[in-house]
């Protein structure tokens, strides 16, 4: 066993361990406990004493066995070869395991994050005599057809540099001597492919920069109604069967985030058996190249070790941030934080330590906020521009929404995706309600829609936004007194929201044109429907009956464009909409002349 020995094992309650004999160890330092290597982190520090959160199962753990040091913290181990690959909760690499242990992973079994025997070819981008600083990028690796892995001098190494030793343009394996840097004070640091960074730390940033950059998901409702920023942070709260875990997959298939990391955390392991089945043979509509090629997944399943759950989002995040220094937009799906928050509390409890609400912690809060907080968009210390957004499913027992998770994470994110179990029911995909949801970045966001939409975006955005408050109360006449009771121009009202729910709304995550929807596609879709708005308003004045617009073809035509126009020919709805026209004057015309 590799290390010093620092203690021996007390007590074994579950993961967590408590030890005597205690010297010579720091608070949060990798350990591993007896024998069988188990991996396990110091959490609690008293007088000789310390408490051990263990990631592995601890079944044949017995008091006096021996306590391990490793002088360091849990930490990622990031460099080439991390994307397509599929880890656990402290990233473990699930398919080298099953070579070592077969279909059950076996206790203290351990494999490295990337392959230490693979080649990858490097080409310098800087020449020796060059001043670097942190975060310099040295040359990069072609490490997937879609992915320049960018080499970066570690955020650790201070201050300004001269390179005196740099390797040429070849094959090398990542722990291979790629540079060596000199502090000008006779002090030198080897360079490799890998760096490590303890997975509770923020990998450091120059500055933050502005969230003006919409992340596009290809989701109407996400992306017309509650856009998110490229750096941003968002909420998917629902009850079970509502569509968290779906949404979540459609927006890892289709986002133009360069990167995806996606965290099954503490969710059933058939979901993550799904994701591995369907993205490699899935494509990415503006590259043509396989998902995976841009992919990063951690499976943490519900069967798994509970206190590597409360990890694995740590693990993520800083996999994420790595990426970002390089200069990528990286999405984080976090599937779901209710299961992380479980972890949390289960551990608390073992640990004895006061309960808060509902039995959480009464640092629930704490962590939420210091995750989240990950987030953004930032200008990195090689001066490119690198985003981190993340993107929170949240699974409130009952669909309670008030419940603490949920309530917390609502402080802490600026958009919500509420899901509506009543939605859901009734087949309405994606579920996520235009009355509950929001988002803070639509005045950031707006000038680039605009850019993007002959500056139609806000203010379609905030009409039709109207017209579904309106929607509302007229609903509430109607439960009254029937829909009888209202003039055609606001049973209007009601027709057209029912059509924009229909047409716009509802997206066919199963249909090849309906999947994802273009910016373009999506500007167009919202102005036919308001024109049908406008048209059929001012024919309603004219005395042209509702039942008339209503049975127009063209209003048919319209529910259906969203599964008979392709994303490559959007401009098939201009055509459609001086059909429109022409059946509404056609209609208004026949009026007048009465």
């Amino acid at each position: 066993m590799q290390g010093r020995i620092v203690g021996r094992v007390k007590r074994v309650n579950g993961p967590v361990l408590t030890a005597s004999g205690i010297t010579d160890a720091q608070m949060m330092e990798l350990v591993h406990v007896s024998d069988l290597g188990i991996v396990g982190e110091i959490v609690k520090l008293n007088e000789g004493e310390a408490t051990i959160q263990v990631y592995e199962d601890a079944t044949g753990i017995k008091p006096g066995d021996s306590i391990f040091g490793s002088g360091m913290s849990l930490s990622a181990e990031l460099g080439p070869g991390l994307i397509g690959n599929i880890y656990d909760g402290i990233q473990r690499p699930l398919e080298e395991l099953r070579k070592l242990s077969g279909d059950f992973i076996g206790k203290g079994i351990a494999a490295t994050a990337v392959d230490h025997d693979k080649l990858w070819h490097f080409v310098p981008s800087v020449s020796i005599g060059d001043k670097v600083h942190e975060g310099s990028i040295i040359g990069v690796v072609r490490e997937t057809e879609r992915v320049e892995h960018r080499i970066m001098i570690p955020p650790t190494v201070k201050g300004e540099l001269t390179i005196v030793n740099l390797a040429e343009e070849g094959d090398y394996k990542v722990d291979d001597q790629v540079a060596l840097v000199s502090d000008g004070n006779g002090k030198s640091t080897v360079i490799t492919m890998l760096q490590y960074w303890p997975i509770r730390v923020p990998r450091p940033v120059k500055d933050h920069a502005s969230l003006s950059t919409p992340l596009i998901t290809g989701l109407r409702v996400i992306d017309t109604l509650f856009p998110l920023s490229k750096g941003g942070t968002v909420a998917i709260p629902g009850g079970f069967g509502t569509g968290k875990t779906m949404t979540q997959h459609s927006i890892a298939q289709w986002c133009d985030a360069d990167i995806i990391v996606y965290i099954g955390c503490g969710e059933r392991g058939n979901e993550m058996t799904d994701v591995l089945r369907e993205f490699p043979h899935l494509v990415d509509p503006r590259t043509g190249l396989s998902l995976m090629e841009r992919t990063i997944l951690i499976a943490n399943t519900s069967n798994m070790p509970v206190s590597a759950r409360e990890a694995s989002i740590y693990t993520g995040i800083t996999m994420a941030e790595y990426y970002r220094d390089m200069g990528y937009n990286v999405a984080i799906m976090a599937d779901s934080t209710s299961r992380w928050a479980e972890a949390l509390r289960e551990l608390s409890g073992r640990m004895e330590e006061m309960p808060a609400e509902e039995g959480f912690p009464a640092y629930l809060p704490t962590r939420i906020a210091q995750f989240y907080e990950r987030a953004g968009h930032m200008k990195t210390l090689s001066e490119k521009d690198g985003s981190v957004s993340v993107i929170g499913a949240v699974s409130p027992p009952g669909g309670d929404f008030s419940e603490p998770v949920t309530s917390h994470t609502k402080r802490f994110v600026r958009a919500f995706w509420g899901l509506d179990r009543a939605l859901a029911s009734s087949r309405h995909y994606p579920a996520i309600s235009w009355l509950e949801s929001y988002s803070e970045y639509v005045e950031e966001v707006k000038d680039w829609w605009n850019s993007h939409s002959q500056n139609k975006w806000y203010e379609n955005r905030k009409r039709i936004m109207e017209l579904l408050q309106k929607e509302v109360r007229l609903q509430q006449i109607v439960k009254l007194v029937g829909p009888d009771a209202l003039p055609d121009s606001q049973n209007f009202i009601l027709e057209v929201c029912s059509l924009f729910k229909t047409a716009f709304l509802q997206q066919n995550a199963f249909d090849e044109i309906d999947r994802y929807c273009s910016i373009e596609k999506q500007t167009r879709m919202l102005d036919i429907i308001l024109r049908y708005y406008d048209l059929g308003s001012e024919a309603i004045q004219k005395g042209v009956p509702l039942v008339k617009i209503r049975r127009l073809q063209v209003v048919q035509d319209i529910t259906k464009m969203r599964f008979n126009v392709s994303n490559d020919h959007a401009d098939d709805i201009d055509k459609l909409e001086l059909k429109l026209e022409r059946s509404i004057m056609q209609l208004g015309s026949l009026y007048d002349e009465e």
